[in-house]
Protein backbone atom coordinates (compact mmCIF):
# COMPACT_ATOMS: atom_id res chain seq x y z
CA UNK A 1 0.00 0.00 0.00
CA UNK A 2 1.43 3.37 -1.00
CA UNK A 3 1.39 5.93 1.78
CA UNK A 4 0.17 9.20 0.33
CA UNK A 5 1.13 12.55 1.72
CA UNK A 6 -1.27 15.42 1.49
CA UNK A 7 -1.81 15.86 -2.22
CA UNK A 8 -0.29 19.23 -3.00
CA UNK A 9 -0.07 20.48 -6.55
CA UNK A 10 2.76 22.75 -7.56
CA UNK A 11 3.60 24.38 -10.85
CA UNK A 12 6.90 23.44 -12.44
CA UNK A 13 8.27 24.72 -15.73
CA UNK A 14 10.40 22.40 -17.89
CA UNK A 15 11.56 23.55 -21.31
CA UNK A 16 9.02 26.36 -21.24
CA UNK A 17 6.10 24.01 -20.55
CA UNK A 18 4.25 24.41 -17.27
CA UNK A 19 3.58 21.12 -15.51
CA UNK A 20 1.37 20.53 -12.54
CA UNK A 21 3.13 18.26 -10.07
CA UNK A 22 1.43 16.43 -7.24
CA UNK A 23 3.31 15.37 -4.14
CA UNK A 24 3.05 11.63 -3.60
CA UNK A 25 4.18 9.51 -0.72
CA UNK A 26 7.17 7.23 -0.40
CA UNK A 27 6.35 3.67 0.55
CA UNK A 28 9.29 2.68 2.73
CA UNK A 29 7.90 -0.80 3.37
CA UNK A 30 7.87 -1.49 -0.39
CA UNK A 31 11.51 -0.38 -0.59
CA UNK A 32 12.52 -2.82 2.15
CA UNK A 33 10.45 -5.65 0.66
CA UNK A 34 11.99 -5.10 -2.77
CA UNK A 35 15.48 -5.07 -1.23
CA UNK A 36 14.71 -8.30 0.66
CA UNK A 37 13.46 -10.02 -2.50
CA UNK A 38 16.31 -8.99 -4.82
CA UNK A 39 19.36 -8.53 -2.55
CA UNK A 40 20.91 -11.88 -3.48
CA UNK A 41 19.55 -12.23 -7.00
CA UNK A 42 18.77 -9.98 -9.97
CA UNK A 43 15.43 -8.72 -11.22
CA UNK A 44 15.38 -9.78 -14.91
CA UNK A 45 13.74 -6.46 -15.86
CA UNK A 46 17.05 -4.70 -15.22
CA UNK A 47 20.54 -5.24 -16.58
CA UNK A 48 23.17 -6.41 -14.09
CA UNK A 49 25.98 -3.82 -14.17
CA UNK A 50 28.25 -5.87 -11.89
CA UNK A 51 30.91 -6.31 -14.58
CA UNK A 52 30.69 -2.66 -15.69
CA UNK A 53 31.78 -0.98 -12.49
CA UNK A 54 29.19 -2.33 -10.08
CA UNK A 55 25.46 -2.80 -9.63
CA UNK A 56 24.98 -0.96 -6.33
CA UNK A 57 23.36 2.24 -7.61
CA UNK A 58 21.25 0.34 -10.14
CA UNK A 59 19.92 -1.76 -7.26
CA UNK A 60 19.36 1.31 -5.06
CA UNK A 61 17.45 2.99 -7.90
CA UNK A 62 15.27 -0.10 -8.29
CA UNK A 63 14.53 -0.02 -4.55
CA UNK A 64 13.68 3.70 -4.58
CA UNK A 65 11.48 3.17 -7.63
CA UNK A 66 9.64 0.41 -5.73
CA UNK A 67 8.84 3.02 -3.08
CA UNK A 68 7.84 5.93 -5.28
CA UNK A 69 6.63 4.36 -8.55
CA UNK A 70 7.54 7.36 -10.70
CA UNK A 71 10.54 7.99 -12.93
CA UNK A 72 11.75 11.30 -14.33
CA UNK A 73 12.12 11.01 -18.11
CA UNK A 74 13.95 14.32 -18.55
CA UNK A 75 16.83 13.61 -20.94
CA UNK A 76 20.27 13.69 -19.31
CA UNK A 77 19.27 15.21 -15.97
CA UNK A 78 16.33 12.93 -15.15
CA UNK A 79 16.22 9.53 -13.47
CA UNK A 80 14.91 6.61 -15.47
CA UNK A 81 15.63 3.14 -16.79
CA UNK A 82 14.07 1.63 -19.90
CA UNK A 83 16.94 -0.63 -21.00
CA UNK A 84 20.65 -0.88 -20.25
CA UNK A 85 21.26 1.44 -23.19
CA UNK A 86 18.31 3.76 -22.55
CA UNK A 87 18.73 5.13 -19.06
CA UNK A 88 20.12 8.16 -17.32
CA UNK A 89 23.49 8.25 -15.59
CA UNK A 90 21.63 8.97 -12.36
CA UNK A 91 20.08 5.49 -12.44
CA UNK A 92 23.47 3.75 -12.16
CA UNK A 93 26.09 6.35 -11.19
CA UNK A 94 26.82 7.10 -7.54
CA UNK A 95 27.46 10.85 -7.92
CA UNK A 96 24.69 11.33 -10.50
CA UNK A 97 22.16 9.52 -8.26
CA UNK A 98 23.04 11.76 -5.34
CA UNK A 99 22.82 14.91 -7.46
CA UNK A 100 19.45 13.90 -8.86
CA UNK A 101 17.92 13.11 -5.48
CA UNK A 102 19.06 16.26 -3.69
CA UNK A 103 18.38 18.64 -6.61
CA UNK A 104 15.22 17.18 -8.14
CA UNK A 105 12.35 19.66 -8.34
CA UNK A 106 10.45 17.72 -11.02
CA UNK A 107 8.85 14.29 -11.19
CA UNK A 108 10.26 11.34 -9.28
CA UNK A 109 11.84 10.96 -5.86
CA UNK A 110 13.60 13.74 -4.01
CA UNK A 111 15.45 14.14 -0.74
CA UNK A 112 18.18 15.92 1.13
CA UNK A 113 21.44 15.15 2.90
CA UNK A 114 21.21 14.70 6.64
CA UNK A 115 23.02 12.85 9.41
CA UNK A 116 22.96 9.17 10.35
CA UNK A 117 20.54 9.72 13.23
CA UNK A 118 17.82 10.82 10.78
CA UNK A 119 18.00 7.70 8.60
CA UNK A 120 14.85 5.65 8.07
CA UNK A 121 14.24 2.45 6.13
CA UNK A 122 14.17 3.33 2.43
CA UNK A 123 16.79 6.06 2.71
CA UNK A 124 20.15 6.01 0.93
CA UNK A 125 23.71 6.00 2.22
CA UNK A 126 26.73 6.51 -0.02
CA UNK A 127 30.25 5.57 1.05
CA UNK A 128 33.33 7.51 0.06
CA UNK A 129 37.07 7.73 0.44
CA UNK A 130 39.22 10.35 2.13
CA UNK A 131 39.50 12.41 -1.08
CA UNK A 132 35.76 12.94 -1.17
CA UNK A 133 35.02 10.50 -3.98
CA UNK A 134 31.90 8.45 -3.31
CA UNK A 135 31.94 4.93 -4.69
CA UNK A 136 29.16 2.79 -3.17
CA UNK A 137 25.39 3.17 -2.70
CA UNK A 138 23.47 1.38 0.06
CA UNK A 139 19.76 1.17 0.86
CA UNK A 140 18.76 1.50 4.52
CA UNK A 141 16.50 -1.42 5.52
CA UNK A 142 16.50 -0.87 9.30
CA UNK A 143 17.60 2.06 11.40
CA UNK A 144 16.97 1.15 15.03
CA UNK A 145 18.96 0.53 17.13
CA UNK A 146 21.69 0.50 14.44
CA UNK A 147 21.64 1.08 10.71
CA UNK A 148 21.35 -2.02 8.54
CA UNK A 149 21.58 -1.89 4.78
CA UNK A 150 21.03 -3.83 1.58
CA UNK A 151 23.25 -3.62 -1.50
CA UNK A 152 24.42 -5.16 -4.74
CA UNK A 153 27.99 -5.59 -6.03
CA UNK A 154 28.80 -6.93 -2.58
CA UNK A 155 25.34 -8.45 -2.22
CA UNK A 156 23.84 -7.92 1.22
CA UNK A 157 20.59 -7.68 3.15
CA UNK A 158 20.45 -6.61 6.82
CA UNK A 159 24.19 -5.98 6.84
CA UNK A 160 25.31 -3.62 9.59
CA UNK A 161 26.60 -0.34 8.23
CA UNK A 162 29.34 -0.57 10.86
CA UNK A 163 30.74 -3.66 9.09
CA UNK A 164 31.82 -1.60 6.06
CA UNK A 165 35.22 0.05 5.76
CA UNK A 166 34.99 3.63 4.48
CA UNK A 167 36.34 7.11 5.18
CA UNK A 168 33.20 9.16 4.60
CA UNK A 169 29.47 8.62 4.33
CA UNK A 170 26.64 10.80 3.16
CA UNK A 171 23.08 10.13 4.20
CA UNK A 172 20.19 10.97 1.89
CA UNK A 173 16.71 11.11 3.38
CA UNK A 174 14.04 10.50 0.74
CA UNK A 175 11.24 12.97 1.44
CA UNK A 176 8.79 11.70 -1.15
CA UNK A 177 8.07 11.92 -4.82
CA UNK A 178 6.19 13.99 -7.35
CA UNK A 179 4.14 13.03 -10.37
CA UNK A 180 2.62 15.01 -13.21
CA UNK A 181 -1.10 15.69 -12.90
Amino acid sequence: MRHLCARISVEHIIYGVMLMLTEIGYDRLSVVEYARKWAYSRNPRYYDFHDLGGDCTNFASQCVFAGVGVMNFTPISGWYYITANDRTASWTGVEFFHDFLVNNSGTGPYGYETDAEQMEPGDIIQLGDSTGDFYHTLVVVASQPRIYVSAHTQDAFMRALSSYSYDRARHIHIQGGRMET
